[in-house]
């Protein structure tokens, strides 16, 4: 497996996914899309709500202690990472949803919640449930660098396979190597995700499950077969 990995995705998790890369004998080039800053926010009183709904381990990270008077709520969380993030802010109820955030909203929904407040990033796909009410808390923003990372550059120059995280990092991807796209392979965490980097690259591969792990287990696996 001598083939890098482009990971494109904010810290701390890019160096999270480069640690588990190593681990799996994969070579990670860091180069994150987005830097994360937290965002002033107030929210209501918490005993209007049944629970807290978290899609991201950099809501928790970076809302503050803010969120305290929520922690006696149950938190519903995308994921290991978003869930040990939750239980490091102090959520002693957690919930864990296995695959996005409308998959948690259904698990929500049959678990008889029906208000919940969503600590989330200021850009992000809100999906609707009919039987819930969910409050969108904007706590952090994502913002986008201006042009690819240099490291980023001289792993595409080297054929690197470039790992996408999310719908946003796709269409920014695309937007950031233009032309070039041709001659680039990537990996997508998700269909949604395939298809927001759009057409016209080399070759484009979704993971079988919307999670970090699959996408570089699959990253592995191509490694080892048709990209090598």
């Amino acid at each position: 497996m001598n083939r890098n990995i482009l990971i494109l995705r904010p810290q701390p998790g890019a160096d999270e996914t480069a640690n588990q890369a190593r681990n799996m004998g994969l070579k990670p080039v860091v180069a994150p899309l987005f830097a994360v800053r937290p965002l002033a926010w107030s929210a209501p009183d918490p005993a209007g709500f049944d629970a807290v709904m978290l899609t991201s381990a950099n809501a928790a990270r970076h809302a503050g202690t803010a969120l305290t008077p929520y922690l006696g709520l149950p938190c519903y969380a995308v994921g290991e990472a978003t869930a040990a993030a939750a239980r490091e802010t102090g959520f002693r109820d957690i919930r864990i949803g296995t695959e996005d955030g409308r998959a948690l909203l259904e698990l929500m929904a049959a678990r008889n919640v029906e208000t919940a407040l969503h600590f989330c990033g200021r850009d992000r796909l809100e999906p609707g449930h009919p039987g819930l009410a969910v409050m969108p808390i904007p706590v952090y923003a994502a913002e986008a660098v201006q042009g690819l990372p240099a490291e980023a550059e001289t792993a595409l120059i080297e054929r690197a396979l470039a790992l996408v995280h999310s719908p946003r990092a796709a269409a920014l991807f695309g937007r950031l190597v233009g032309g070039r796209r041709a001659g680039i392979d990537i990996a997508a965490i998700s269909t949604a995700t395939a298809e927001a980097a759009g057409a016209g690259w080399r070759s484009v591969a979704v993971a079988p499950r919307p999670r970090g792990q699959a996408l570089l287990e699959l990253a592995a696996k191509l490694c080892q077969t048709a990209w090598q």
